[in-house]
């Protein structure tokens, strides 16, 4: 547990509340695609766009990969009733795994992206008013 928690230190030294918020928000909603593989290329192709920290977004990802797990089947179920019009009985067999891919998708998209971006802005407020001077903190002499 050291080793992790010295890892996330050393990644988000020197970085500004707003990064760190935005890095964490990135690695989680992405980290939790419901989709095996692709939370790594989604990060790195994030991280890249976005100019962020690409260790520090890879180990938030990573971090959270058994939400991956635990999220499929709700995430599945969510998105099931949003696209309720379709018979899968009917399906051949591949177009049913492929169909309960789209509807994992469509549940991450209708969850996890809105939750992500209120996520963002409350971790940017709580860490810019945490980094920011208190008026009535007193710097510590030795």
């Amino acid at each position: 547990m050291r080793a992790i928690t010295a890892r996330v230190s050393a990644s988000f030294a020197g970085l500004s509340p707003t990064t760190i918020a935005l890095i964490l928000v990135v690695g989680l909603v992405l980290g939790v695609f419901p989709v095996y593989g692709c939370p790594t290329v989604l990060c790195v192709v994030a991280a890249v766009i976005l100019r962020l920290n690409l260790p520090a977004v890879q180990l938030i990802n990573q971090l959270v990969s058994p939400l991956q797990l635990v999220l499929l089947v709700p995430l599945n179920r969510f998105g099931a009733r949003v696209v309720s019009g379709y018979a899968a009985f009917a399906l051949p067999a591949s177009w049913r795994i492929a169909g309960a891919a789209r509807d994992a998708v469509i549940g991450w998209l209708c969850l996890c992206v809105p939750l992500g971006i209120a996520l963002y802005f409350i971790l940017a407020i709580t860490l810019r008013s945490w980094a920011a001077p208190h008026p009535f903190r007193t710097a510590r002499t030795s």
